[in-house]
């Protein structure tokens, strides 16, 4: 029984991925990110897309998501709808505060909000942290290794044949969460995959409906429930 669970145990964490080897082409200390591949929006923008959610393979639900966006204050906000119109979660993010304005079980918890907003900032915002290195890896591809305030490693990838992947790790080295871009005609948000490891892995396949710029100010939901982040 002793030597079931260690092999359940090397099982676990093999099937776990760290971070990878970067052989660094500059080891960056005062460096910029300019030459870093850079998949992010720029300014305020409108987007809707349909939201495949899968778990175990399987498709569970399809729905769709509507997100503003201002990579300027890095604010976001955000709402999950119905194909049919009704809306099960809305929330906001500014620098301080999440506020949720609308949450229908089973999207009325605290972390699903936080982990919402924090997935959408991953996908459209540059890191904040510091570049800590930059190279290649194993395969040549070329990789920028940031070090958030928390300790989470972000690295965004470009290859060549697949496309830019973010992938965040928690300050030991996990992975966390990978965003894959498919650039469809030009467009890098036309379709985006996120996998999140959790106890009960999971993926949403996101495609494109409308992208907008927006020139003016977000507006401000007056009914809500708000939390300190």
């Amino acid at each position: 029984m002793k030597c079931v669970s260690i092999l359940i145990l090397i099982i676990f964490i093999l099937s776990c991925q760290t971070l990878p080897l970067i052989n660094p082409s500059v080891f960056v200390i005062n460096e910029n990110a300019s030459t870093c591949p850079f998949p992010f929006l720029e300014g305020k923008y409108r987007l809707i897309h349909s939201i495949e959610n899968r778990m175990f393979g399987e498709t569970q639900s399809v729905i769709i998501g509507v997100t503003l966006i201002d990579s300027s204050t890095r604010r976001v906000s955000c709402a999950i709808i119905t194909a049919e119109g009704m809306v099960l979660f809305e929330a906001e993010s500014g620098p301080d505060t999440l506020k949720v304005n609308r949450a229908l079980p089973p999207f009325d918890s605290e972390d699903f909000a936080k982990n919402v907003i924090e997935d959408i900032k991953l996908i459209f915002f540059a890191p904040e942290g510091r570049l800590h290195e930059k190279g290649t890896l194993a395969d040549s591809t070329m990789i920028c290794r940031y070090q958030e305030e928390n300790g989470d490693w972000i690295d965004v990838i470009d290859d060549k044949l697949k496309g830019i992947a973010v992938k965040r790790y928690s300050p030991n080295g996990i992975l966390k969460r990978q965003i894959k871009f498919k650039k469809i005609a030009g467009d890098t948000y036309q379709n985006i995959e996120l996998q999140a490891y959790e106890t009960f892995n999971y993926s949403l396949l996101m495609n494109l409906i409308e992208a907008q710029k927006v020139e003016k100010n977000f507006p401000r939901a007056k009914h809500s429930r708000e939390t300190k982040k």
